[in-house]
């Protein structure tokens, strides 16, 4: 088994050239092609611009929604697309904010740093709806006291929402690859070190036994092992583990 996760991060090197294109003609204004649905699975990021951090540029013009882009969405995609039967769309990915009407056209989507996430209530009842008719978000990227304004805005969405610990024993973590051990170690000199990943789900009616409508990754960023794949930054097992989490997160999100 072990070459085969090596060349989980191999297959992810292949589309750093496509991660760091720049904008040009047809593109969207974040740097990768505007992608038409086309029946395909596409890699869809959650825009938020009412908050404090959502709105303005922080540092070289990216909001915080935007950390890792585009090189973490273009590298899971990529090793989703080999090794799986999944129509992966490998060429671009989409940028889209809760009131678009197209948002329903994809089961799957990604926010960054809820942690400092603000909506409006509109943007509140539209996520709702997405999730009640089938959608499945995964929320990544914060961390420790940040989990209060998350469980917040969570709460102006789904009201009544339990946010229930999730460990290896629950469907999503052996939906495509079976994971060992979830506690990927946060590297000491990063702003997360020293800090033990957990994650939490959504579910439907709150029956555990029931429909994931939502996964959370809490003191932890697993795009950023996508992002950074096969630049010595991390340990290769937790490089893999991080593309194993992700691409299992897509192949729950596809099937349920």
């Amino acid at each position: 088994m072990s070459r085969y996760l090596r060349a989980l991060v191999v297959t992810a090197l292949c589309c750093v050239t496509v991660a760091s294109a720049q904008p040009g003609p047809g593109r969207r204004r974040w740097g990768t092609p505007a992608v038409p649905y086309d029946g395909g699975l596409t890699f869809v990021r959650l825009r938020w611009t009412n908050g404090t951090y959502g709105a303005p540029p922080v540092g070289m013009g990216v909001n915080f929604w935007m950390h890792e882009y585009p090189g973490a969405e273009a590298n899971l995609m990529s090793v989703l697309g080999n090794f799986t039967l999944v129509d992966a769309e490998t060429d671009g990915s989409l940028i889209l904010s809760f009131d678009d009407p197209d948002l329903f056209k994809h089961p799957i989507a990604m926010l960054w740093e809820p942690g400092f996430w603000v909506m409006t209530d509109a943007h509140a009842e539209r996520l709702r709806a997405y999730l009640l008719k089938g959608g499945f978000v995964i929320f990544n990227d914060f961390e420790t006291s940040q989990w209060t304004n998350f469980e917040a805005q969570l709460k102006r969405v789904l009201p009544d929402a339990q946010l229930m610990t999730l460990d290896q024993t629950h469907p999503i973590f052996s939906t495509f690859f079976r994971i060992d051990r979830l506690d990927v170690p946060n590297p000491m000199n990063h702003h997360l070190g020293g800090l033990t990943p957990e994650y939490f789900g959504v579910f439907e009616d709150n029956d555990p036994n029931g429909r994931l409508m939502a996964v959370v990754n809490y003191n932890t960023n697993l795009a950023e092992y996508w992002q950074l794949a096969g630049r010595g930054f991390f340990p290769i097992d937790a490089e893999n583990t991080g593309f194993q989490i992700g691409v299992n997160y897509m192949m729950y999100g596809l099937t349920h």
